[in-house]
Order: C-alpha cells, then sequence, then structure tokens
C-alpha cells in the first residue's frame, strides 16, 4: 500500500549499497509528487460488547507507519527519470536531506457500530473561525471507552455530511439521531509525531471524591449548560460522586447509587457566579427575611445565637458539601428542626419518656431566681447574671435569650455531659445552631419534623396556613443541612419512622461531612 502510494512500485533494488535500475516500464509513469501530504487513518471497531479497547496499540502502529513512510518517501530523489527509464544515482555518500512536511493535514476516519440510545458521550462547540471541536468527553460514555477521540479534535464530517454552517444544537441533534454504521472524519488536536507506545505505563489511581448536593438542579431547565441532555438532574441531599473538575463551569459527576457514564453538573463557581447575579437584579425588599426562625410561641421570648455565628443569618451560598462513608455508627447528638407549634417538643419529650437511658435533654440555665419547688441542676441551673454574660463572652452558650427580664440558655458543656454519660443528646434549637453544632464534636443527626399540608383542614384562625408558610420558609433555607424529613401528619407515625430511622443508624453505613474524619 505504501510502496503503491509513493509510487516507486519496486523501482529500485539496493544491491550492495547502491541503486541499481531495473527494465524500464512499458507506459510512461509520471515522477510522484509530495506535496501537501494527506495522511488518512481508519479507525474501525464494533460497539456490541463492553470489551476495553488498547487505544494505545493503535498509536504504536500509526508511530511505525509514520517512520516507515518518511523512510519510503526518502526514496525520492534515489532514482531520476531519464529518456522514460528509471536511471541509478550515485552512491548513499552524499548526504540528502529528508523531505519537508510542513503544511501536512492529517485526518482520521473513526468509524463505529451505534445501535442503541446510548448517547456517544461528547459535546461539540464552535470555534471563532466556525470549526467543529470536541469540547468534552463525559468519563464512562461511548466515545470516552472506546478512546477513539480527544478533547480539541475537529470534526470535519459526520457520516460523509459536512459539518460547516451547522449550529452546535443541530449538530448535538445528528449525533443523538445517528444509528447503525456512524464515521466521523477527523483532523486530530495533536500536531507532533505520535508518542512513544505507552502500553505498560503504570497510572495512579484516581482518588474518589463524593459530594452532597446542596440545591437541586434540572439541566432540562438551565439556560447555561452546553448540552441539556448530557446533564444529570439532581436533589437537595443526593450523593454525587465528581469525576473530573477539567472544565471550571461544568464539572463531570454521577449518582453515588447509579453506574454508566457521568454528566454535567455545574461548579460552585458557576453558582456563586449565578447567585451574584441574581443578587444583583433584587432590591433590598426582596432579601431573605429570617426573623421568623427567632419568634417563639410566646412572643415575649427571644433567642439569639451565640455572638461567634451572629453572622449566620447572612445566607451563603451553597452548593456541594464534600462527604464520605462511614461504618455504621451512633450518632452523638438529634437535633429536632421545625417550625413554631409543629410538634417538636412533644416528640422530644416522648422520646426521652420512652427510653430514659439513651436520650437526654441538656438542662437550660437561667439568671431569675429559683422558685420553691426547684432544684437547681434538676430543672434548671440557676446563675448570677453576672456569671451569665461572662460565660457568653467566653462563647460557652450554643444559644440564649431573654423572658421576662429573666436570661435563659443551653450551655455547650451540658451537651458535653450528656455525651460522657454515653447518650445521646436531644435539642430543639433555632436552625442557626447547626453552625456551631454540625462538627465531630457534636456529630448531630438532623431531623426536620414538616408541618402537614392544608388538605381542606378548617383553618379558622390562619394559623395552620402561617405554620405551613414557616415550615416552606425552613425547607428552603435550611434543608442541605437535614439529615432526614418527617411530614407530622400523625404524632405517633412521626415519633414510629424517627424511632426506627434511629435504630437504622446504628446498623447501615452513612456519609459524613469530610470535616468529621480529616
Amino acid at each position: 500500500m505504501l510502496l503503491r502510494f509513493t509510487g516507486i512500485r519496486r523501482a529500485v533494488a539496493r544491491v550492495n549499497g547502491r541503486g541499481t535500475a531495473l527494465p524500464p516500464d512499458d507506459e510512461e509513469e509520471p515522477e510522484p509528487e509530495f506535496e501537501n501530504v494527506t495522511r488518512v487513518r481508519l479507525v474501525q471497531f464494533q460497539k456490541n460488547t463492553d470489551e476495553p479497547m488498547y487505544p494505545e496499540k493503535s498509536t504504536c502502529l500509526t508511530a511505525v507507519c509514520h517512520d516507515l513512510l518518511l523512510r519510503l518517501t526518502g526514496i525520492r530523489r534515489a532514482v531520476s527519470r531519464v529518456n522514460g527509464h528509471w536511471t541509478a544515482l550515485p552512491p548513499d555518500d552524499e548526504e540528502e536531506p529528508e523531505p519537508e512536511f510542513e503544511n501536512v493535514t492529517r485526518v482520521r476516519l473513526v468509524q463505529f457500530q451505534k445501535n442503541t440510545d446510548e448517547p456517544m458521550g461528547i459535546t461539540l462547540k464552535l470555534a471563532d473561525d466556525g470549526r467543529c471541536i470536541v469540547a468534552r468527553i463525559m468519563h464512562g460514555g461511548m466515545i470516552h471507552r472506546q478512546a477513539t477521540l480527544h478533547v480539541g479534535d475537529e470534526i470535519k464530517e459526520i457520516n460523509g455530511s459536512p459539518v460547516a454552517n451547522q449550529s452546535v444544537a443541530q449538530l448535538q441533534r445528528m449525533l443523538r439521531d445517528a444509528r447503525g454504521s456512524v464515521t466521523f472524519k477527523i483532523v486530530p488536536s495533536y500536531r507532533s509525531a505520535p508518542p512513544p507506545c505507552e502500553l505498560f505505563r503504570i497510572k495512579p489511581s484516581p482518588v474518589l471524591i463524593f459530594v452532597r448536593a446542596q440545591f437541586d438542579f434540572d439541566p432540562l431547565e438551565d439556560d447555561l449548560i452546553p448540552c441539556a441532555q448530557a446533564g444529570i438532574a439532581f436533589t437537595t441531599g443526593e450523593i454525587l460522586q465528581i469525576i473530573s473538575k477539567d472544565d471550571s463551569h461544568w464539572w463531570q459527576a454521577r449518582k453515588d447509587c447509579a453506574g454508566g457514564s457521568a454528566g454535567l453538573i455545574p461548579s460552585p463557581e458557576l453558582q456563586e457566579w449565578r447567585a451574584a447575579c441574581i443578587a444583583s437584579d433584587k432590591s433590598a425588599t426582596d432579601q431573605v427575611n429570617c426573623s421568623i426562625f427567632g419568634r417563639k410561641k410566646k412572643q415575649s421570648k427571644d433567642k439569639y445565637l451565640a455572638k461567634h455565628n451572629a453572622v449566620f443569618d447572612q445566607l451563603d451560598v451553597v452548593t456541594y458539601e464534600e462527604v464520605v462513608k462511614l461504618p455504621s455508627f451512633q450518632r452523638k447528638t438529634i437535633v429536632l428542626l421545625g417550625a413554631h407549634g409543629v410538634g417538636r417538643r412533644h416528640i422530644k419529650n416522648t422520646l426521652i419518656a420512652r427510653h430514659p437511658d439513651q436520650y437526654a435533654y441538656p438542662i437550660p440555665h437561667t439568671t431569675r431566681p429559683a422558685r420553691a419547688d426547684e432544684e437547681n441542676g434538676r430543672h434548671y441551673y440557676f446563675v448570677t447574671h453576672e456569671e451569665m454574660m461572662a460565660d457568653i463572652a467566653a462563647n460557652e452558650y450554643l444559644e440564649y435569650g431573654t423572658h421576662e427580664d429573666a436570661m435563659y440558655g443551653t450551655k455547650l458543656e451540658t451537651i458535653r455531659r450528656i455525651h460522657s454519660e454515653r447518650r445521646i443528646a436531644i435539642l430543639d434549637v433555632e436552625p442557626q445552631a447547626l453552625k456551631i453544632l454540625r462538627t465531630a464534636e457534636f456529630a448531630p443527626y438532623v431531623v426536620f419534623i414538616a408541618a402537614p399540608p392544608l388538605n381542606n383542614v378548617a383553618d379558622y384562625d390562619g394559623s395552620l396556613e402561617v405554620l405551613v408558610r414557616e415550615s416552606e420558609q425552613l425547607r428552603r433555607t435550611y434543608g442541605h443541612y437535614f439529615d432526614q424529613t418527617i411530614v407530622n401528619n400523625d404524632i405517633d407515625d412521626t415519633l414510629a419512622q424517627l424511632e426506627a430511622s434511629l435504630v437504622r443508624l446504628r446498623s447501615a453505613a452513612q456519609w459524613v461531612p469530610v470535616s468529621w474524619v480529616y
């Protein structure tokens, strides 16, 4: 094939290191031309099994062909055409320069069978000059498994049809609708000689990164995603495995429970930019008002978080939280969150009454005088105003507030004391306290007690509507911290679900923030 390509056709024989002329040809043959050489490589495979491909082999063969072509084309000056006959030139004592291939365009033909609805797993983009370029290759997808394309490759034709003057959407549709034998004509992105064979190169194992999604995402409703079909939808709380962060705006990931190819998800940088754009368009009156979270059932009692956490009310942009999977272990703290009046206190007291050897509630501190029937350390810890203010200044309180000129608060030391007794502390605190509690020291399991839907229930004074509205506001603002959500349709069913979950925690593996481990 290569001899025919160069037009030599066995024109020269090598005898004692000299070029020897063969008998003349019967018909005139023009001297072969080697200007603007185009090398074509055909790569063909069947996409019928999951057997891995070996791209290194084709790379090595390409390297051999490349060197052979250079040696053969070097014969071009070894003979000359005189009166229609091939004439030997002087011996090889003279150094002949290698032919130059400055304007060489290398084209690959990639052909395979696409007999299923599986996506090819690539996204495309148009360069400034209109060329169609492979923008990314989805890990685990068809093209990634076959190793036939690379990021930066230019696609010239698809099934013989030029891609010029086509939009990205049209090209993606062509790929999606293609069936049977599919052929790409491409210009590889690399411009140097083929790399050496790398069959035996040992590559380090990739580090597995898992994150918990802290927002909902639907690629079909996203205007920025380069290809909606390449994205994966997820909801708050789902675990994602990060496959690639090569693109600063669109990461590749897949759900922990699902195998197969990866999909596109927005990067934290993109989400922060998106949130900044939205915030710039909002007026001050549209900002989220967190004052409802500080209102207790009794309006006169206001709670405040410890001063070192006061900035928490300024809502941060939440995206992903890196997590690790641990074997089953016992959580140290149960945190009950919910709108005021949803039933958290009843749930807490019932659990403690049923299992006093397992659960306990931290006794609060107060500055009011003890009543006749109250015992210090049983109902409250009674302290002076000066002592409590000093402890607040030392950040020893989880939260504190005032009621009828007296101060009340939950001290962190009382929670630690419950843990030292090998019992689980149950807290019904404000959601801002999670900023302090979500550490390895307290290892909380956060349960959101959601208000039941109205469902035509009589709401004479509007209190149920307020309860549902506050519950939904809590879910939107702090939902990324919830480990479990229970709708409190019936208090007995809610208690049964909660107890079953706490039992399951002792035997099931759990995803926890990576900061709890490292």
